[in-house]
């Protein structure tokens, strides 16, 4: 069960067209609630027939759309969104106007939004408040001291085909040739080429073997002579050595975030679930719910046994 996360498609406002297409965003259709943000202090944005949208509608709105907006610059985003309440409220009133604002179809909805407001608000201030950062540097700093230390290497390479070539480079070198300068006008390979041979740090089994051996025998500053692979003849100029580093902590932090909330919001979903006395009445599909808990305390199929000895031949006739 995936707890924070909601499934749901939207329609961005009319009067953002424009904006969306370039962003390159996508149009979906839905039927949304208009949620009435209660802060009467907050800033107003815009009044649609007197009534104000705030600055709380907007920050309500941008968590329902975020991720589809996160690449507009702020201004943009702002504007789209404030065009989406609007819509939102001219629908809303239009909807009112022909006396939809009550019956057992709007009460369902109501219902369910409300079902979901709720949700929304026991994630946000009960599972999200409780992952601090200090949980995702304690993670960091666990998946990191279980690292093993690994030596890693940077290069810089030259490849041609021909054998005769590469010697040819390679006594160029010897005689003070810029190595840079030789990769840039002979290496074929296009990715390194035209940065001078530059591969950067790797470790081991990055590389085809012939190569990884070459370059992690190489000491600092050393080239190498030709080294066949099925790639053709290399020559390689060692950089550096040193240990692996760990990615920095501030370009993960977001991640392990994600991640620990998921583990609250699954170990805490399932807690509630356990709690709760849940009965299913449809019955298909209360036969499929028991037939997966049937197949889940199943105990595992025996081993196939083993074949039984041949019979003992009888003792030869004397």
């Amino acid at each position: 069960m995936n707890f924070p996360n909601s499934i749901r498609t939207r329609r961005l406002p009319a009067g953002c067209s424009a904006l969306a297409l370039a962003a390159g965003l996508s149009v979906f259709a839905i039927a949304v609630p208009f949620c009435e943000a209660a802060f009467a202090q907050e800033a107003v944005l815009a009044t649609v027939g007197g009534k104000p949208l705030t600055e709380a509608d907007l920050k309500m709105a941008e968590t329902e759309l975020g991720p589809e907006l996160a690449q507009l610059p702020p201004g943009s985003r702002r504007r789209i969104l404030l065009e989406y309440l609007i819509e939102n409220q001219v629908f809303s009133d239009a909807a009112e106007g022909a006396k939809l604002g009550t019956g057992a179809d709007y009460e369902a909805r109501v219902n369910y939004w409300r079902r979901r407001a709720l949700r929304d608000l026991y994630f946000e201030k009960t599972i999200k408040a409780s992952v601090k950062d200090e949980d995702a540097k304690k993670f960091y700093d666990e998946q990191v001291k279980a690292l093993k230390p690994e030596e890693e290497v940077s290069a810089r390479h030259i490849l041609v085909k021909d054998e005769a070539k590469a010697k040819e480079i390679a006594d160029k070198l010897a005689k003070g040739g810029d190595f840079a300068a030789l990769a840039k006008e002979n290496s074929e390979d296009p990715g390194s080429k035209d940065n001078g041979g530059e591969l950067g740090y790797f470790g081991k089994g990055q590389m085809v073997p012939e190569f990884e051996a070459a370059a992690f025998a190489l000491e600092k500053g050393k080239i190498s002579a030709p080294i066949k692979s099925n790639f053709g003849y290399h020559i390689i100029k060692l950089e550096d050595k040193r240990m692996r580093q760990p990615p920095p902590f501030d370009g993960l932090k977001e991640r392990i975030v994600n991640t620990l909330l998921q583990k609250k919001a699954q170990t805490v979903g399932q807690d509630l679930r356990n709690a709760a006395k849940v009965e299913y009445v449809d019955a298909e599909i209360k036969k499929a719910v028991e037939a997966e808990k049937a197949a889940a305390t199943a105990p595992p199929a025996a081993a196939p046994a083993a074949p039984a000895a041949p019979a003992t031949p009888p003792p030869a006739k004397k």
